[in-house]
């Protein structure tokens, strides 16, 4: 193709939707921070939250929730160390019937305050980005992350954290039934995907969950930090959106 990336973004009429404010580099990015913001020591950690940590105590057996049930264990839930420092879990957001499902890391501290995920500056990215897709939170979409309680410091969940919250999202993947799944960071791919590796070797092909497509691609906050990388997230968007088409019409290639 002879058109350099930025003029095909602005050929697809998305440039302008994804500038960002200048007061966006001011405020802290949610927690979510792809490969560029490392967790604080372990044991830094630990004899930060040891002190004020109960033994975690098992969640309730949400298979077969509905909605009320499911956000009252959520809200209820003691499962693991990050129910300690909560102001509030955040079970997530969104359209009940709808056809994406976007899956990011946890709760930062504006998330935290309002019961809402994505809210700061990383959500007002988010939005942009389903602008640019001609579709908006609430409608037809909802807006989940991997663990439901923000971690210390804004910090990435450790695996017992995520495995603790996983099955109030297999659950609320199983009443949304989406009909296709974005995994925002590692974060989420490591809850959904169980994979590790890096997100560039995971970028640019269709994986499956539950016989549910799902993309992988980027969390806004670390495309709040790293610009150049945006026409990527925008290609597997446009990626998830031939999915989701294809599964309308099988005979469309991917």
């Amino acid at each position: 193709m002879s058109l350099s990336r930025e003029q095909m973004l602005v050929e697809m009429g998305i440039s302008p939707l994804w500038v960002l404010r200048d007061k966006a580099v001011a405020e802290p990015a949610g927690p979510d921070v792809e490969e560029n913001t490392a967790a604080p020591p372990v044991a830094d950690v630990r004899q930060t939250v040891a002190p004020t940590i109960q033994a975690p105590m098992p969640i309730a057996a949400v298979d077969g929730a509905n909605w009320p049930e499911l956000a009252r264990q959520v809200a209820e839930c003691k499962a693991c160390g990050l129910c300690q420092q909560r102001k509030q879990a955040v079970l997530g957001v969104g359209d009940l019937n709808p056809d994406w499902l976007f899956i990011g890391e946890g709760p930062g501290a504006e998330e935290d305050l309002k019961g809402e995920p994505f809210v700061g500056q990383a959500g007002k990215l988010l939005d942009n980005m389903l602008a640019a897709l001609d579709i908006a939170r609430g409608n037809k979409v909802y807006i989940a992350n991997a663990v439901k309680c923000r971690p210390p410091g804004n910090r990435t969940p450790e695996a017992s954290e995520m495995a603790a919250c996983r099955p109030y999202l297999e659950r609320q993947i199983a009443l949304l039934k989406p009909k296709v799944i974005v995994l925002l960071g590692k974060a989420a791919v490591h809850t959904i995907l169980h994979d590790d590796k890096s997100l560039s070797a995971l970028r640019g092909q269709p994986f499956e969950y539950a016989g549910i497509p799902v993309v992988v691609t980027y969390h806004p906050a670390y495309l709040l930090r790293n610009l150049p990388e945006k026409a990527k997230a925008w290609e597997d968007l446009l990626l998830a959106r031939k999915v989701l088409r294809q599964q309308a019409a099988p005979e469309l290639p991917l």
